[in-house]
């Protein structure tokens, strides 16, 4: 006896023009951003920085369009398993992209570190390159004295990087109790702890924003041009902060969404979503607690 297979079916949205407003937005950001950092230095009036501005707004403007409509589609129950599939496989291809991207970062400090800095000092076959070009310089690490003679002084890990580790892994508990909370469908719970995670990753941006201005005070004079160690710290760093501020706004987007009733146990890949890249911002800043701060 035959019987009939049932096929699930899978959405598949219009034809769109947000593909389209993100290129051309991407595209003012890269021409703007560049012109504008060629004409940093310079004393000449440059119109990079408006293009840049007019490219991030274009962005925000796409990025609350296409997203608006695809949470309107989920809202609607046009998705199925198979659409939530395609999701999680973009979310992880999206969050391995990022690794990616830190990955390099740490490769440059790592190659900084164990190589350049002590080929400077005629390790290796560079005994002659250092004696001749540098020979009152020592390789050490922070590099406090760059060869040219800049001097700096290293960040510390306890004080504020501390406190920051804290705050963060905290947060990544507090992220994980309300995924808890809302496949067991406690509203009041999941709102608490969601909340809570969200002012945690606030509070570590502040705090942030205050070792910056630490390190760029006459006390310190840790500026992102005081050699490579400058440059790595701040780099790393920064894009670190740049990612737990795109994080915080993904966590409070679903916090709104939470409060209009959206999600359930069995339909909740918006917060899925945003609770994984949030625990790989967290990953990401142990790794640079370890690597930048403390060894």
């Amino acid at each position: 006896m035959m019987t009939t297979k049932q096929y699930e079916s899978y959405y598949v949205p219009a034809q769109s023009h947000w593909p389209i407003v993100g290129a051309v937005a991407l595209f003012l950001i890269a021409v703007g951003a560049g012109q504008y950092v060629s004409t940093l230095a310079s004393e000449q009036s440059s119109w990079g920085g408006w293009v840049l501005l007019a490219g991030i707004a274009l962005i925000i403007y796409m990025v609350f369009g296409w997203f608006g409509n695809v949470i309107n589609e989920s809202m609607a129950g046009k998705y199925s398993a198979q659409m939530d599939g395609s999701f999680k496989q973009g979310m992880s291809w999206f969050i391995f992209s990022e690794v990616m991207f830190f990955a390099a970062f740490f490769g440059a400090l790592f190659y900084a570190r164990v190589f350049a800095v002590p080929w400077l000092d005629g390790a290796g076959n560079n005994a002659m390159t250092g004696a001749v070009l540098w020979p009152e310089f020592t390789a050490t690490w922070p590099l406090i004295k760059t060869p040219d003679g800049t001097e700096t002084t290293g960040m510390g890990w306890y004080g504020l990087p501390l406190i920051n580790t804290i705050l963060l892994l905290t947060s990544s508990v507090t992220a994980h109790f309300a995924h808890v909370a809302l496949e067991q469908n406690k509203r009041p719970q999941l709102k608490a702890w969601l909340g809570l995670t969200i002012v945690l990753g606030v509070i570590f941006l502040s705090l942030q924003v205050l070792e910056y201005a630490h390190g760029y005070s006459d006390e310190m004079k840790l500026y992102l041009d005081s050699g490579i160690y400058g440059n790595t710290f701040y780099m790393l760093t920064g894009f670190h902060g740049l990612h737990v501020t795109l994080g915080t706004i993904m966590l409070f987007v679903v916090f709104l969404r939470v409060l209009k009733g959206h999600f359930t146990p069995e339909n909740h890949f918006a917060f899925q979503a945003a609770s994984w890249y949030w625990h790989f911002v967290d990953v990401v800043w142990v790794g640079l607690f370890i690597f930048v701060y403390i060894i």
